[in-house]
């Protein structure tokens, strides 16, 4: 096979017209030629840091969306799935992403369950990490636990020994950690984070060995504040998508759209490709082509360097996808969950007054960003005592209920959606993956909920009168359908959330994070309200 185009050599910083020969699925030579082509030739590309779950598709699904986007190679944490299956999750993952030519390089999380404020379907131990390593896992995953390691927690500890014991790289995820808890943190052997909200902070991390990881998903977007870093520390970033929806991946692209959105602020197409491809596959020493004599022949054809459209994507010499379409068949593939918890009630929910009481604290949440705030609302009384949402105000009940046991569920309050009525749901719900909803009223609240329980996973939104659902019957967290339908479905749900006044941009993505944990400040959890700086639970009144 002989593929033609000019060719954008990320080695010698150069680009000429060639021919690239490809035999058994090898690039055998590149020649130089003197003939005038419209198209280039590059290595594909490579997503530093994914959540494959997060595009509600399980892997041979998600591939036939990202590889015709020019993508060949994903560095993906299943921590989603782990949260709910333990190891079995793990491995349902690495089987499936065995039948797709995508190159899926997983890790072992690291942090399942993230904390022990929530209930989990599922453990990771040190045994688990060591079971996945001896079977070919590439990296422990993000590290989410930097309480654990900046205090020397023994568990913790252990996971880290292990990954060193195998010499396997290991990923970070420390949000607004400073001074000296970085230093502790980065001298642990972490060698990556994701997290990185301000330059700053990332100049910080960067400056102690650590490299940043530039992410662009459907909730969390840094690219904005961090995208000097190409020019500046060309050697110390990669481009990730961390979490995107499929409607993002479907209409805008995966890591070609961050190609595009760096080249846009005037950065070479060899600084972007320093970021995009050619710094994970050295960090992660993934046997991915780059575009050399000798190498796989993982290559991508585009129309040109500034709109940057993929024509061609080739894996192992494969011709995988052409035009904006897979050209690839797929495995039919087994449905695994965890789902044990019954129906709940309008009395479930129910928020008695104590006596003397007239605050509560509010989670704030914040467009685009994983942090929330804290609030007071001093409320009004009222003549049954009993505290309800002031719409009004963008002040609204959040519930969280454990959907591997029954128990009673959390309840607080949140602001920022702007939800003017109904109610939204989700069992897609960081890290834990219980269902979380927002609502204006405790009958709409139990209407979402008690649809996601009898489907076994799912998201929901109603108005009260009428309801769209999204099944997810893969651990609660993925569909059975093809990623162009999950996306159609997906979208339709964010059109009727918008019609109830939402103005989020992913406002179902911002809602699976209420519940996690381990990103600051206040967040709830399906066993209270929780303060995210004292790592500890506080009380909803104040």
């Amino acid at each position: 096979m002989i593929i033609e185009g000019n060719l954008v050599d990320i080695h010698s910083n150069s680009i000429y017209p060639a021919k690239v020969k490809i035999r058994q699925g090898v690039i055998v030579s590149i020649e130089k030629t003197h003939q005038i082509f419209t198209s280039y030739i590059l290595p594909g590309l490579i997503d530093a840091h994914v959540h494959i779950e997060s595009s509600m598709t399980i892997p041979t699904r998600f591939s036939k969306m990202v590889v015709p986007r020019g993508t060949v190679g994903v560095v993906s944490d299943p921590h989603e799935i782990a949260n709910v299956l333990g190891r079995e999750g793990v491995e349902y993952m690495i089987e499936d992403g065995k039948n797709t030519p995508l190159k899926c390089f997983f890790g072992v999380p690291s942090c399942v369950p993230a904390t022990s404020f929530e209930s989990s379907g599922g453990r990771i131990e040190a045994d688990d990490i060591e079971y996945l390593f001896s079977k070919g896992a590439s990296f422990l995953a993000e590290m989410m636990n930097f309480p654990g390691v900046i205090y020397g927690d023994a568990g913790v500890k252990a996971k880290l020994d292990i990954a060193k014991k195998y010499n396997k790289p290991i990923d970070g995820h420390a949000p607004g950690i400073m001074g000296e808890d970085l230093i502790k943190y980065a001298s642990a052997g972490i060698s990556t984070d994701h997290e990185c909200s301000t330059l700053q902070e990332a100049l910080d991390k960067i400056n102690l060995g650590m490299k940043v990881q530039i992410r662009e998903g459907s909730a969390a977007r840094n690219f904005e504040s961090l995208h000097s870093l190409i020019r500046t520390h060309p050697d110390n970033v990669m481009l990730c998508t961390d979490d995107s929806h499929p409607d993002l991946i479907t209409k805008s692209g995966h890591i070609d759209r961050l190609v595009r959105l760096a080249l846009s602020k005037g950065y070479s197409i060899f600084e972007v490709y320093k970021a995009a491809v050619l710094n994970p596959v050295k960090h992660y020493n993934l046997p991915v082509g780059l575009l050399k004599e000798g190498d796989a022949a993982d290559l991508i054809v585009v129309d040109n360097l500034s709109d940057f459209n993929i024509l061609e994507t080739y894996i192992d010499g494969n011709k995988v996808a052409e035009k904006g379409n897979a050209l690839f068949d797929l495995k039919p593939f087994d449905v695994v969950n965890r789902f044990n918890c019954n129906k709940i009630s309008e009395k479930d929910i129910v928020l008695n007054i104590p006596n003397g009481a007239s605050k509560v604290k509010v989670i704030h949440a914040e467009d685009g960003e994983l942090l929330t705030d804290e609030i007071i609302w001093k409320f009004k009384q009222t003549e049954k005592d009993v505290l309800n949402p002031d719409v009004s105000n963008d002040i609204l009940k959040i519930v969280v209920v454990n959907r591997y046991h029954p128990e009673k569920p959390a309840v607080g309050f949140i602001k920022g959606f702007g939800l003017k009525k109904g109610a939204i749901a989700s069992s897609v719900a960081h890290d834990s993956h219980n269902i979380v909803a927002i609502g204006c009223d405790d009958q709409s609240i139990i209407s979402v909920i008690n649809s996601i329980i009898e489907m076994k996973g799912g998201l929901v939104t109603s108005d009260g009168k009428e309801s769209k659902i999204l099944p997810l019957p893969v651990a609660g967290l993925m569909s059975d359908l093809e990623g162009e339908e999950v996306a159609k479905i997906y979208t339709e749900l964010n059109e009727f959330v918008f019609n109830l006044g939402v103005s989020l941009k992913s406002p179902f993505m911002t809602l699976a994070f209420m519940s996690l944990l381990v990103i600051p400040k206040l967040k709830i959890g399906d066993k209270g309200l929780f303060d995210v700086s004292t790592f500890s639970f506080t009380n909803l009144f104040v």
